[in-house]
């Protein structure tokens, strides 16, 4: 199926543009909160500021107002411990009681990389002493332990790029093996609506994340199913009907005939009793053929005609059935040229010869039809690439461009004029067209170079073989 990799090509897109994204988005989000926390090294630089700004005078150690403010600002407070007495020698006005005033080496190596009573310390050594500064509890948080292996460290950006990747790799896991339950999933849905057009029977099992959807499928099957089953009964119920009328009037008609034929030979009836009884025979004759030709229309729309397939002479089936026509045409109202190129004697087709040859004999006969007065007949058989083709034309009174157009797009060729003597059925174009579709053609009703009227029945050549 085209569509499955398809969907697969959509699916494998949204996953690489998703994680892009979501690779560049962290990025950004980490970039943006590390920014944020530049204060992280701002406690020692500020211990390292205090440190500096500390001095002795006479009246004892003295911090200058600015660093004070600064201090102040974030609640810190700060102590001089004396390198000498290891004492405190000065501290803030906001010293808590709760910090001692004398110190040991122990004490002084555990504040510098620790707390001092849960204040977060941090420490800058001077000329004489230690700057300590205590920020407020649960203000930083210290890693005690500051120590990390130096390979760890120095491999660290690979250590990150290979980390990326197995998430990617993980992540690429994760969705094959869900898009491949999925497309599990998936496939029959769409075998399903791929069948239903055809008009197959379609089951799909009624289980998984589809199965509402499968479920909607199977009831528009059984739907499409019953609808076909009545379609056929009506369809058969009609053709039998069909059939079984044209049986029916066979009888009765070929009666009708023969007395018809008797009075028209007479002598002891009237000239105007003669002309009835040749209507009644031309009628009748009338009758027959359309009788006939609804019977063959019904058969070959209902696929119920066996098709005699064989391989045969185009050009020689459509010059028999033009000898056949001009040895009938006794006044030669309706004289029939043969117009195909010398050159072309032989033009195989894969066809049931009997149904190619009334093919041709309705084309001709439509062109008497509709020409009362008369009119020269053209057929023209052409190969064409991988086609052959038939071409009857005329060049009496045509149709309008009106009436082509929907005799080429009609379904059905029903015409009835204003004359009830000679009501046109039309049913010989059917019959042409139907002919056509069974072996796999087509026809295409048009206007005649001489003026008139034209139809060229086209039929491809078995296996796309080149005419001989």
């Amino acid at each position: 199926m085209k569509s499955v990799p398809k969907l697969i090509r959509h699916f494998a897109n949204i996953l690489l543009l998703s994680s892009v994204l979501v690779i560049a988005l962290n990025i950004l989000l980490s970039g943006i909160f590390l920014s944020r926390q530049k204060a992280g090294g701002q406690p020692w630089t500020m211990a390292d500021e205090t440190a500096k700004a500390l001095k002795y005078t006479k009246n004892g150690y003295i911090l200058p107002e600015k660093n004070t403010s600064q201090l102040e600002k974030y609640n810190v407070w700060a102590i001089y411990i004396d390198n000498s007495t290891m004492e405190t020698a000065w501290h803030t006005d906001n010293l808590p009681e709760t910090i001692p005033s004398s110190y040991t080496v122990s004490d002084i190596a555990s504040l510098t990389r620790g707390y001092i009573d849960g204040y977060p310390a941090f420490t800058s050594g001077c000329k004489d002493g230690l700057v300590v500064l205590g920020f407020p509890k649960k203000s930083f948080w210290k890693h005690i332990y500051p120590c990390w292996d130096y390979d760890f460290i120095a491999n660290l950006p690979k250590t990150i790029l290979k980390w990326i990747l197995a998430n990617i790799l993980l992540l690429l896991v994760i969705y094959i093996t869900a898009n491949i339950q999925l497309l599990k999933s998936v496939r029959p849905i769409t075998n399903g609506i791929k069948e239903l057009p055809e008009g197959a029977p379609v089951y799909i099992k009624e289980k998984g994340l589809f199965s509402e959807l499968a479920i909607n499928i199977n009831k528009t099957s059984e739907i499409l199913q019953s609808q076909k089953y009545q379609l056929h009964k009506k369809e058969t119920a009609r053709a039998n009907w069909i059939a079984g009328v044209s049986h029916d009037i066979r009888t009765p008609l070929s009666i009708v005939m023969g007395y018809a034929g008797q009075l028209k030979e007479d002598p002891g009836l009237s000239p105007l009793a003669h002309n009835k009884a040749s209507v009644i025979v031309k009628q009748s004759r009338r009758i027959k053929n359309l009788v006939n030709d609804l019977n063959l229309a019904s058969k070959l729309e209902y696929n119920m005609q066996p098709l005699n397939l064989a391989r045969q002479n185009l050009v020689a089936i459509a010059r028999q059935v033009v000898v056949d026509f001009i040895n009938m045409d006794i006044n030669d109202k309706y004289p029939v040229e043969w117009k195909t190129d010398e050159k072309l004697t032989t033009c195989i087709v894969n066809v049931d010869k009997e149904l190619l040859k009334r093919a041709i004999n309705n084309l001709i006969q439509n062109s008497i039809n509709h020409n009362e007065e008369g009119c020269t007949i053209y057929v023209n058989v052409m190969a064409e690439g991988n086609i052959c083709s038939v071409e009857v034309s005329d060049n009496g009174t045509g149709a309008k461009d009106s009436e082509i157009e929907r005799l080429n797009n009609a379904p059905h060729y029903m015409v009835c004029d204003k004359n009830t003597t000679e009501q046109r059925h039309g049913l010989g174009l059917l019959i042409v067209k139907q002919i056509a579709a069974a072996h796999g053609g087509t026809i295409n009703i048009g206007h005649s170079s001489s003026g008139g009227f034209m139809v060229k029945f086209t039929l491809p050549l078995p296996e796309g073989k080149p005419v001989l």
